[in-house]
C-alpha cells in the first residue's frame, strides 16, 4: 500500500544552499516585477525614459524654486 512516508533507507533529497536560494528568490522577484511593470505598455524604454526626464524636471525645479515669498500681509495682535 502507499504509505506518505519514505523508506527508512532512503536519504532526504539535499535542501539547496541558503544564499542559492535566497539568490533565485530574488531573480524571480525582480523578474515578476519587470513583466508587471511593463504589462499593457508596448515600449518599455520610452515610458522608463519619460518617467527619468519627469523626475529630472521635478528635480531641477523644487532645486531652483527655493522657499516661498512672504505674501506681504501683517497681522496684528490686540
Amino acid at each position: 500500500m502507499g504509505l506518505c512516508f519514505p523508506c527508512p533507507g532512503d536519504s532526504a533529497p539535499p535542501s539547496p544552499d541558503p544564499a542559492e536560494k535566497r539568490a533565485k528568490l530574488a531573480e524571480a522577484a525582480e523578474k515578476r516585477q519587470k513583466e508587471a511593470a511593463s504589462r499593457g505598455i508596448l515600449d518599455v524604454r520610452s515610458v522608463e525614459e519619460k518617467k527619468k526626464k519627469k523626475e529630472k524636471m521635478e528635480k531641477q525645479i523644487a532645486t531652483t524654486s527655493g522657499p516661498p515669498p512672504e505674501s506681504g500681509l501683517r497681522w496684528t495682535v490686540s
